[in-house]
């Protein structure tokens, strides 16, 4: 029996916007880690097209909510990953404002990302992380609100692994894929080897045209 290989098509790129929320790193005072750790994790996660719009920016309410609106609507992205502080201290209100302009709440990102990180801390419970969707006419945009440590990003995203590379909890970006395409985006494959994306068998049958 022949073997069929499925490619998924080429002709749309993801556009995922990458936004590192940080009063010190915006101002200079030390460099961002954020930006550079979720570029080197998706280069390492995705098998097809995308690219990325990097944005720095204080943590300001007025400035978070800009910039996403920036680019959901003008730049057009699919995805847009913040990250940054996420707890109850009053200067962090970028939960407040993603969804300022994203109200249509995913709340089982926030409730998954928590469980993940009580793997590590106790105080994950003080994370007030929001996942979310903005709805345009241009299209819709997924926003989820990730942790400032690279590490913590990497966990967040793919999950918690035993030595052996086992995942025991999903991490969030397995999930992801098939919310962008119940969404209107395009189809996004991954490396199974960092994180396995999931498809229900009783999804529609993918359009390879």
């Amino acid at each position: 029996m022949t073997q069929m290989t499925l490619e998924l098509p080429t002709t749309e790129a993801l556009i995922v916007g990458l936004v590192s929320i940080s009063d010190r790193a915006a101002a200079g005072t030390y460099a961002d880690q954020g930006i550079p750790a979720l570029r080197d994790w998706l280069g390492a996660a995705l098998t097809s097209p995308w690219r990325a719009e990097e944005r720095l920016i204080p943590d300001e309410r007025p400035v978070i909510e800009r910039t996403l609106i920036e680019l959901c609507d003008t730049v057009g992205c699919h995805l847009v990953l913040t990250t940054g502080v996420t707890g109850p201290a009053p200067r962090v209100v970028t939960p407040e404002a993603t969804l300022a302009v994203a109200p249509k709440l995913m709340p089982g990102f926030g409730e998954q990302m928590r469980q993940i990180s009580l793997h590590f801390v106790p105080t994950a419970i003080l994370s007030r992380q929001v996942g979310a969707i903005r709805e345009t006419a241009r299209g819709n945009t997924l926003i989820v609100n990730l942790p400032g440590q690279p590490k913590s990003i990497r966990e967040t995203l793919e999950g918690v692994k035993d030595g052996a590379g086992k995942t025991l909890v999903p991490g969030i970006f397995a999930a992801v894929p098939y919310c962008i395409e119940l969404i209107g985006g395009p189809l996004v494959a991954t490396d199974a080897a960092v994180v396995k994306a999931f498809r229900p068998k009783s999804a529609k049958p993918l359009n390879l045209a």
